[in-house]
């Protein structure tokens, strides 16, 4: 039951010695992984020369990512949790170790990242569902998650401050060995400190009955379209180089405007974790989806660099309105089913930001203005998001009332 009182304290979950493992495991291998993603780039540039390779490189991250979370998340179903995501963890650490290996030919570095992020997949649906398993509180839920995306955040802006600074230093295949590392030891610390548990499924289910289950749930479905407004709140991220050359501010405000979102996004949750019941946070979710559409609409009045920076970060903290939604769709999922259904989440979260970026380079490209593309997806969101907000309205309505 969700507690109407006074929220536990921000910091409250890491007081759960499984939280606070799966918190360091995940918290560790973020910042490896943004060490990767520089030294990738770096290494395949600088032996092609070709920035369409480098983006090529990089995409190979990106998809086979999606097709592990939605084909082998049904893994963290029919297996015990911790086996899959030790396992998982170790298999990633094996590949990128592999990776490290200086010489290693481009079409085999290529492979070795497609297999590392396959396993991606597993890993993350066993570790969403272990740490809705291991709270009985949905405040204390709630505040775990909030932990979770603040850190994912601080290790965004960790990146982008330091992360090529230290690729540069240590050179991109001690970078990858750093990282490998990082997944050998989360699976020996979730494996030693983590408490067994049984498979949550009895495997009778077919392979796709999560994703087939989900989308006839009326309130899940308004959720991941909630999810699904992210994308077009993602747009200013994929146009900040032009962006920074129209409003003026040139190359060198491009780091502080990429780093606007993560860091409004850090402060959002905190306020919300720290003041707002789990109760009130979902009766607020819709409001906040909208939020940071209508900032972006903002952008028709052409902002100077310190008013774009505001709106990039109030769009962040207010975008920290996701947390509850993710947090609120696994509760409502089953324990049985919530490995594949935080697949079927986080592929169509993914494919949304993927899509929305796409969406606004050629929205920019048509009308031959950033800003003017930003205002009009912004203001596209706010209809497309207003209804959304009415329908989650009701279900939060007819959920008190039963």
């Amino acid at each position: 039951m969700v507690k109407t009182g006074m929220p536990p304290r921000p910091g409250s979950p890491l007081a759960n010695t499984e939280f606070r493992t799966l918190w360091f495991a995940e918290a560790q291998s973020l910042v490896g992984d943004q060490l990767t993603t520089v030294a990738l780039a770096i290494m395949v540039y600088s032996r092609t020369g070709s920035a369409l390779m480098s983006a090529l490189v990089f995409s190979l991250s990106f998809l086979p990512a999606l097709a592990g979370a939605l084909g082998l998340a049904q893994l963290a179903d029919r297996y015990p949790r911790r086996t899959v995501l030790s396992i998982a963890m170790a298999v990633q650490g094996v590949f990128v170790g592999l990776m490290a290996i200086p010489g290693t030919s481009l079409p085999v570095l290529c492979a070795l990242i497609v297999v590392a992020r396959l396993a991606g997949g597993p890993a993350i649906a066993a570790q969403n569902a272990l740490t809705r398993e291991v709270f009985t509180d949905d405040d204390l839920y709630l505040r775990s998650q909030d932990i979770r995306g603040i850190t994912t955040n601080t290790a965004t802006l960790a990146g982008l401050a330091g992360g090529g600074v230290l690729v540069v230093w240590m050179g991109p295949s001690v970078s990858l060995a750093v990282d490998a590392a990082t997944f050998f030891v989360s699976a020996v610390v979730v494996r030693c400190l983590l408490r067994p548990r049984p498979a949550a499924g009895d495997g009778s289910g077919t392979w796709f009955g999560a994703i087939r289950w989900v989308f006839t749930q009326r309130r899940l479905r308004v959720l991941i379209w909630l999810s699904w407004l992210v994308g077009i709140a993602v747009i200013p991220e994929g146009l900040v180089a032009p962006l920074a050359v129209e409003i003026g501010a040139g190359n060198n405000a491009v780091g502080w405007m990429l780093a606007a979102d993560p860091l409004g996004f850090i402060v959002g949750a905190f306020v919300l974790s720290r003041w707002v019941t789990a109760e009130n946070r979902r009766r607020v979710a819709g409001v906040l989806a909208v939020a940071p559409l209508a900032t972006l609409a903002l952008f028709a009045f052409h902002p100077s660099l310190p008013l774009v920076l505001l709106l990039l970060a109030f769009a962040g903290a207010t975008g920290a309105y996701l947390i509850t939604v993710s947090a609120t769709f696994l509760t409502w999922v089953p324990n049985d089913l919530r490995g594949g259904a935080s697949g079927v989440y986080r592929t169509g979260l993914r494919v949304a930001q993927g899509v929305g970026a796409g969406l606004g380079g050629a929205l920019a490209q048509l009308v031959g203005s950033s800003t003017a593309a930003i205002a009009i997806a912004g203001a596209a969101g706010v209809v497309l998001g207003i209804p959304v907000a009415i329908s989650w309205a009701r279900v939060v309505a007819s959920n008190r009332a039963n």
